[in-house]
């Protein structure tokens, strides 16, 4: 029995017994009022209104006023007037993921975008807009992941179940930076949404930082910045539907998201033509009550199940790191990895500011070795950054502190550790037996490997 066939009789097993009918009874830019469904629909479904040319609009409710249901469209709004019909039928949003989806590009409705045939359907739904484990159910996190990025490997270590943020500007890396990870990141299934994504982007990031191999173990969910705001909405929460149907079959998933910020501006676009009022910077307080609902899904699973390791993007805007959505989801995630433009400037990619980015899980993940390596690390860049404007003027007379005679004489190196090409990848291990050798720090039974371009 084909694919098709398949989900032709799973889609027949699950047609309701019965449908609800109602009218449009006004259309205001992008919101429609429909009555007659009150008691049918509730926030969060999705109802199909029926054009003058017969062409449906799936539509989803996001309020109610007068008696009448407050809906907007994932599609164009074109033909729809006063008296059409809007269908009530399976309201609940929900997906049916499969196995067989990983190697598949998808949409927010959880249809396949790549042109290689239908996608099979599972046997259990899966719904859009579900709830993480309960707390007291979970798993703490695991162990180390092995991200193949020298700067986030030494310090901003990541473990099974963990959630970081990575917070830049606009053009300083953040996307280049989240696909060294996707490509080199040892995991079981990859599990990638590009929300509100330029569209040129998308398929240059499934060809050429994912490519065949990498693709065979994700699944891509993309919606693009051209798509009406419910869509990129229902791409992140489609997004942690199938990692979650992956951690439910005992997968350690890797959950990347670009980005947050582009989530957010789709619920505020969302929430202020419902009505709601602006409560921040233009952002309204369903904002900020989505945001942890969204987040909160990836992390450690029961027991029993597998982890959702998540790494998500979040464009500051105008490099103010206190702006109100940087500011909610850093108090959010368990970690946070702060690009720097000043960085970035100097040619030093990835821009990564380590004296300011944080790792929830850090130094507890690491053994005392370790932890004595990165700290001092971090001494002599702090150091150095603090005496660089005397240092680059001449300023500093050498012997007059130890402290930044040894920052100068090492620093140059470390920074060369940090910077890393796209394509290169350093594991976990020769991560920190690099860094050691650079501070001249000895290492018992560990030598570095020869391959080792640091000098």
């Amino acid at each position: 029995m084909t694919v098709l066939v398949k989900n032709i009789v799973s889609e027949i097993k699950r047609l309701p017994e019965y449908n609800t009918y109602g009218r449009v009874m006004a259309v205001v830019g992008l919101l429609v009022e429909v009555g007659g469904v009150q008691t049918a629909l509730s926030i969060g479904d999705h109802c199909i209104i029926r054009s003058r040319s017969r062409r449906p609009v799936t539509c989803e409710v996001i309020g109610f006023r007068g008696g009448n249901a407050l809906v907007m469209p994932f599609g164009s709004l074109d033909g729809v007037g006063l008296g059409c019909r809007a269908e009530v039928g399976a309201a609940e949003p929900v997906i049916y993921p499969n196995s067989g989806w990983l190697g598949r590009v998808i949409n927010a409705f959880g249809e396949p975008v790549d042109g290689k045939g239908p996608l099979e359907l599972g046997n259990n739904a899966y719904p859009i807009h579900s709830g993480p484990p309960p707390a007291h159910q979970r798993q703490r996190v695991g162990g180390k992941i092995d991200l193949g990025v020298r700067g986030m490997n030494t310090f901003l270590t990541c473990c099974e179940g963990q959630r970081m943020g990575i917070f830049s500007g606009s053009g300083i890396g953040k996307s280049t930076l989240l696909s060294m990870m996707a490509r080199h990141t040892n995991t079981e299934t990859r599990v990638i949404g590009l929300i509100g994504e330029r569209s040129r982007e998308a398929r240059e990031f499934i060809e050429d930082d994912l490519g065949e191999e990498g693709l065979a173990r994700s699944v891509v969910i993309v919606a693009t910045g051209d798509e009406p705001p419910l869509v990129r909405r229902q791409a992140a929460f489609t997004t942690m539907a199938v990692a979650e149907y992956f951690r439910d079959q005992g997968s350690n998933v890797l959950c990347l998201m670009d980005s947050i910020t582009r989530f957010a501006m789709a619920q505020r676009e969302i929430s202020l033509s419902a009505g709601e009022p602006p409560a921040s910077k233009g952002y309204t307080p369903s904002v900020f009550a989505e945001l942890p609902r969204l987040l909160e899904r990836a992390g450690p699973g029961s027991e029993g199940q597998g982890n959702i390791t998540g790494l998500f993007t979040v464009l500051v805007e105008g490099d103010d790191h206190n702006e109100p959505i940087s500011d909610a989801v850093r108090g959010i995630l368990d970690g946070h990895v702060v690009l720097d433009r000043s960085i970035a400037e100097r040619g030093r990619f990835p821009a990564i500011n380590v004296l300011r980015s944080v790792s929830r899980t850090m130094p507890d993940c690491n053994t005392d070795d370790e932890n004595a390596i990165v700290n001092r690390a971090r001494r002599i860049i702090s150091t150095y950054e603090d005496m660089a404007e005397l240092i680059r003027l001449g300023a500093y007379r050498r012997g007059s502190d130890p402290a930044v005679d040894e920052a100068i004489e090492y620093y140059p190196r470390i920074e060369n550790f940090l910077s890393q090409t796209k394509d290169d990848a350093t594991d976990l291990e020769s991560c920190y037996h690099m860094l050691a050798k650079i501070l001249a720090i000895p290492q018992p039974g560990a030598e570095l490997k020869k391959e080792d371009p640091i000098k």
